[in-house]
């Protein structure tokens, strides 16, 4: 079955590719479960996806880093141009932004060794007991790996990257935490398409999940 073959890559610490659908983002990222990332990681995800590289976190453990979506944020704050503030996206959802954040070890941030710290740092962070005050006393913002919340329903409230990574991890028993990124076509110089997405898949050995048959699965279990 493909799922068990991408959670057992999950759990190896391997790339799962996963597509939402063709009704939404229409886009394909690589996913890694943020507990194994390395240096290797960020930069493969660099040069094979080349999106935008963030992380994703489960929303009670967000809840409990006392983070809000960027959008919620603006609301609250006093600037001037509301309008500016992104309500629903052109594919349906609220977006799931919120900080972007470094880790205070790190120099500039961008480097795929400062990357990949900032993430397995945040996903230490999960396992202990204090999280807030670890979390504000171990991240800065703004930086340069902005965080993703995902929605408090999981799947049955939104079906995106966010969600379905998470949901992944869950299923698979590790720390639902992950670095995401968009594949993108540099001949196209758009995002990349579904039959591209499963050839690069075939040459390097990664399972390839339609968001689709995720939510059909979660439906069932």
């Amino acid at each position: 079955m493909l799922l068990e073959s991408a959670l057992d890559s999950l759990k190896r610490g391997e790339f799962v590719l996963l597509f939402d659908s063709a009704g939404r983002e229409n886009e394909i990222d690589m996913v890694v479960a943020a507990e194994f990332v390395t240096p290797e990681h960020i930069a493969r995800m660099r040069q094979h996806a080349g999106g935008l590289l963030c992380m994703a976190l489960e929303h009670t453990f967000a809840n409990s880093l006392e983070l809000k979506y960027m959008h919620e944020i603006l609301s609250d704050s006093s600037i001037s141009n509301k309008e500016m503030i992104m309500g629903l996206a052109p594919y349906g959802d609220h977006p799931t932004f919120s900080l972007s954040v470094n880790h205070y070890q790190t120099y500039t941030g961008i480097t795929d060794k400062d990357r990949a710290l900032t993430i397995k740092e945040m996903a230490n962070i999960y396992h202990v007991e204090n999280k807030q005050k670890k979390f504000a006393s171990s991240f800065k913002t703004p930086g340069h790996v902005p965080l993703l919340i995902s929605s408090k329903g999981l799947l049955s409230t939104r079906q995106g990257h966010t969600e379905m990574s998470i949901y992944l991890t869950k299923i698979a028993g590790l720390t639902p935490i992950t670095a995401i990124c968009e594949m993108m076509d540099a001949e196209t110089y758009s995002a990349l398409s579904v039959e591209k997405a499963e050839k690069f898949a075939k040459q390097n050995g990664i399972p390839l999940i339609d968001g689709k048959e995720l939510l059909e699965y979660a439906k069932v279990h």
